[in-house]
């Protein structure tokens, strides 16, 4: 284990890795409680579109991903706000535009080829570059600056829209705030779980710890624990198994923890429920006696 820790790759993978597993979970905690699981899926859908758009011009990836994914994210809210169209229609625009897009930019780009989007679609955790590394810490840092600086508004907006504009706070600006970075979060994970896997990442997480936590503030800690401890168990197994595709390990070793919390969230709660019952039963001592 020593020995893997002072190879550079293992190392650029780890940090990418621990960066993923804080920021997916964050930002996944407001979205979940938004109703908004699916919002990843659709913006990892268009953040291919991005890829592409990198590849047809020469430029990197990775800061195409981003431009593209923050205009796709506020175009949702705007129509999802607008009520024009539904949550659910919206989002499936972004589906099969993001698809389409990807694929006939990636056509008819110079050399292009759809084999060089599955590091983008599948992860590539272990072919992760310096350059890489800064843009994720980048935007890592911009997300948990969100998330610490907005965190209340931004948890009251998420509890009751109508509340929150009642109360005076920027409705439209801070749902904005959550798409934006929802996409931010979505390009920082794409390179480790993969575009098709990083909604599960912001998801599975905060299922997780909701099932054995109930305050907010709780919740969102423990869902970012959960996620770093997927992640890097994830990154472990490919690493010691080449056979392993480090995205799917991931989503699957998160998948094994929802389900232990869940077993262990009902344990807990029929144990609560029997105790508090229990007491409710107890025979009242007469004033009398009682005195």
């Amino acid at each position: 284990m020593m020995d893997l820790l002072q190879e550079q790759l293992f190392q650029l993978a780890l940090v990418a890795a621990l960066l993923v597993g804080l920021c997916a979970p964050a930002v996944g905690t407001f979205i979940v409680q938004r109703r908004l699981a699916l919002l990843g899926d659709g913006i990892g859908h268009v953040a291919l579109t991005g890829v592409a758009l990198g590849f047809l011009t020469g430029t990197t990836p990775v800061l195409t991903a981003v431009i593209v994914s923050v205009i796709g994210a506020v175009a949702i809210e705007l129509v999802r706000a607008r009520g024009r169209t539904s949550g659910d229609v919206a989002l499936a625009l972004l589906f099969y535009g993001g698809i389409a897009g990807g694929v006939m930019l990636m056509g008819i780009a110079p050399g292009g080829s759809n084999a060089k989007l599955n590091s983008y679609l599948f992860g590539a955790i272990a072919s992760v570059t310096p350059q890489d590394i800064w843009v994720i810490a980048a935007l890592a840092v911009a997300v948990i600056a969100v998330v610490v600086i907005f965190g209340r508004e931004l948890f009251v907006l998420c509890q009751d829209e109508e509340m929150a504009r009642a109360s005076g706070l920027p409705v439209r600006f801070l749902s904005l705030l959550i798409a934006v970075t929802a996409a931010l979060t979505v390009v920082i994970a794409m390179r480790v779980v993969g575009l098709l896997l990083v909604s599960a990442l912001m998801v599975i997480p905060v299922a997780t710890s909701q099932q054995l936590t109930r305050g907010f503030r709780t919740t969102m800690g423990l869902a970012m624990l959960f996620g770093v401890l997927a992640s890097v168990g994830g990154l472990l197994a490919s690493t010691y198994s080449a056979k392993v595709p480090p995205g799917a390990a991931i989503v699957l070793l998160a998948l094994v923890g929802f389900v232990l919390a869940l077993g262990v969230g009902r344990f807990v709660r029929r144990g609560r429920t029997t105790q508090e019952s229990t007491v409710s039963e107890r025979p009242k001592m007469p004033v009398e006696e009682a005195a």
